[in-house]
């Protein structure tokens, strides 16, 4: 059974941070060794040097995705943290869908949007709020994460009764068909209104022309240290509308003395 050896968990976390800004301490180690375990007996590789080698020398990037993949947890669920979407439909909406009368253009990003949830939910409160005005309306969510593995699985739009639970029973009714018995599928109104995209969030540059009313990164910052954070929450503010809202994990908190945004509630903040 192969263990990774220090200087190997060090090779591998300084790529990591270097490229996804996500950090691996010794902490993460063993989890680590865990999960990747599979792919070396897979590939026969005798130790973690060889694995990585690989990766390396994949031109393809496949071989680094599907690392990204395993280390990341991807674990996300409709209406988690669901403050937040009280807030967004109740406040947020009402003021921007008050202030762009004129372009009718409500911009969203779902930064590490996981397997969809959180974009899915985001469209349906919107296609709620705006009712037969939402035609009118371009009220499509950018969903990105660095996972092409979640990203085709949100596109695909399928969720178990079980992953459904929570939602309520009207959103099942309007938003949501039976696929068979153990699963259901997004309305096709509702998928139109999300556009999913692979990106990474430790990116140089930010390719967006307009900047947007509303960022939702939550659960996302924990695995960045404070420097990596404060660098994207710097980035976001640049590319957040004067008067925007930034919303962030519960688990998560930005230094106020370190930030422009203007704390809000727990986890959310405001551009003013």
């Amino acid at each position: 059974m192969q263990t990774i050896t220090d200087k190997e968990f060090k090779r591998l976390a300084e790529y990591i941070k270097s490229n996804y800004g996500i950090n691996l301490t010794e902490k993460k180690k063993t989890l680590v060794m865990g999960r990747l375990r599979n792919i070396l007996q897979q590939k026969s590789f005798n130790n973690f040097s060889e694995y990585f080698d690989y990766v390396m020398a994949d031109r393809s990037g496949e071989a680094a995705m599907t690392l990204v993949n395993k280390i990341t947890t991807n674990h996300t669920f409709f209406m988690r943290e669901s403050d937040h979407f009280d807030y967004f439909k109740k406040s947020v909406l009402p003021y921007w869908s008050s202030v762009s009368q004129e372009d009718r253009d409500i911009r969203i990003w779902s930064a590490g949007c996981s397997s969809g949830e959180e974009p899915y939910t985001l469209a349906m409160i919107m296609a709620d709020f705006f009712g037969a005005q939402k035609p009118f309306w371009d009220t499509r969510i950018l969903a990105t994460d660095i996972s092409m593995e979640v990203i085709n699985k949100a596109i695909r739009g399928i969720y178990s009764n079980e992953n459904i639970e929570t939602i309520p029973k009207e959103w099942k009714r309007k938003y949501f068909r039976k696929l068979d018995s153990d699963n259901f599928v997004i309305t096709d109104s509702i998928k139109n209104d999300v556009i999913f995209r692979l990106f990474n969030l430790m990116n140089q540059s930010f390719p967006f022309k307009r900047k947007f009313h509303v960022i939702f990164c939550r659960n996302v910052m924990i695995y960045f240290d404070e420097k990596t954070k404060m660098d994207l929450v710097n980035r976001f503010y640049e590319f957040t509308e004067s008067g925007g809202y930034l919303f962030i994990g519960h688990s998560e908190s930005l230094n106020r003395q370190e930030t422009k945004y203007k704390y809000i509630m727990p986890a959310v903040y405001r551009k003013e």
